[in-house]
């Protein structure tokens, strides 16, 4: 609480449903101790009443660009000089791409174009105006500007459609502005995560892959960053929008992602293999689609490269955190893996089983390193990102000392 006690967080609410996830938004950080000004567009008001904000951050809401009173000190620019971070939750399509052209035709846009503080965005939106290449390019352009992209997660949206577009949970959002206000566990650390499935080619039309969604490993990239690390993130073929890191490498089979660990594992601190790289992969690639047969059709494997073995027993190597998913023996199954690869730390999980696993948004970890263990339990994997990084955080210190 005294960390976050005072601090001052100015919260932009543009128009659209998502409006009432910002009112639980305003109940965390004044929760936390934070001190919290809301500006509203004109339409959110349609949304929410600004009385609700009110009386949840126990400050007046701001509403009007030219308010006579306000105007007359030069309220916009008092807002933004007040602010020690700006979030805009939700931010939807229209207030991004306002932002992204500077346009300040009224107040919260005016502010975020008047600030020196930085700002997050938390998106929502339809899932088809999401993946429109005019708000990807808006986006990618205000994430080069060093604006903070939060979001949007897949679900069920408000018009009954189901994708990408949902805006961050309050409490996420909370966390991910609660930790910019605390010094850098990892500051100056060089990162190097794996993340998603590879796919291993059959034909030019068929492969092999896994169930991995890529979510876990993107969540502990996001989280290593915004503890201060620089993080180069080595990903395999995935639907998700990428985190704000140093560098990503895209990959798709086992032996690319192998290539591109090895080429700059040197120069790592910590390498985290969070990537569900594929154990096997056909001997002989068919270079014309295969034809549907009648009968059997063999397919000969051979096993991948073990990336996580390979960085592990480099001579001076970084500390190296693997990851196990198990359907059965979880505990058994990780400390061999820890022991015989001579690993640094493993994190495990549970697959095949209800919540939790392969392709979902929550997670629960049992984090296992020579001589301890924690669990992790069930919780958004953006938090248990969160809780892992700060697990690895401490031993990689302990380790140096």
């Amino acid at each position: 609480m005294s960390l976050l006690a005072n601090k001052r967080i100015l919260l932009g609410v543009s128009g659209g449903i998502a409006a009432y996830k910002a009112a639980e938004l305003v109940r965390l950080l004044r929760m936390k101790g934070m001190d919290v000004r809301v500006v509203m567009t004109r339409s959110a008001a349609e949304f929410v009443a600004p009385l609700t904000f009110q009386a949840l951050s126990g400050q007046p809401v701001s509403l009007e660009l030219m308010d006579a009173h306000a105007e007359a000190a030069m309220g916009h620019i008092d807002l933004a000089r007040w602010a020690e971070r700006i979030v805009i939750a939700p931010a939807t399509a229209d207030f991004i791409a306002k932002l992204r052209m500077g346009v300040a035709d009224e107040l919260l846009s005016a502010v975020c174009l008047a600030a020196d503080a930085p700002i997050a965005l938390a998106p929502a939106m339809n899932r088809a105006m999401w993946h429109n290449p005019a708000t990807q390019d808006n986006v990618e352009c205000l994430r080069n500007r060093g604006l903070t992209i939060l979001g949007p997660m897949e679900g069920a949206q408000a018009c009954g459609e189901i994708g990408l577009g949902r805006m961050m949970e309050p409490a996420d959002v909370c966390t991910a502005l609660a930790a910019t206000f605390v010094s850098g566990i990892l500051d100056g650390v060089s990162v190097l995560v794996t993340a998603g499935p590879t796919r291993e080619a059959i034909d030019p039309v068929r492969y092999i892959s896994n169930r991995s969604s890529g979510k876990m490993g993107y969540a502990v990239a996001a989280a290593a960053a915004e503890a201060g690390a620089e993080v180069t993130l080595v990903s395999g073929p995935v639907a998700l929008s990428p985190p704000h890191v140093k560098a990503i490498v895209n990959v798709e089979s086992a032996r690319e992602m192998y290539q591109s660990v090895m080429e700059r594992v040197a120069s790592q601190a910590i390498y985290i293999g969070a990537a569900a790289v594929a154990d096997y992969r056909p001997v002989a690639v068919k270079q014309k689609k295969m034809k549907k047969e009648a009968g059997r059709r063999q397919l000969i494997l051979e096993k991948t490269d073990d990336i996580l073995a390979a960085v592990a027993q480099l001579d001076d190597g970084p500390f190296t955190v693997g990851f196990a998913a198990e359907t059965d023996n979880l505990e058994e199954y990780a400390q061999h893996k820890l022991q015989v690869k001579a690993l640094d730390m493993i994190a495990a999980n549970w697959v095949g089983r209800p919540g939790g696993g392969f392709d979902l948004d929550e997670n629960s970890l049992t984090v296992f390193w020579p001589n301890g263990q924690k669990l992790l339990p069930m919780a958004p994997k953006k938090v248990v990102a969160k809780q892992l990084i700060e697990l690895i955080a401490k031993r990689f210190h302990d380790n140096k000392r």
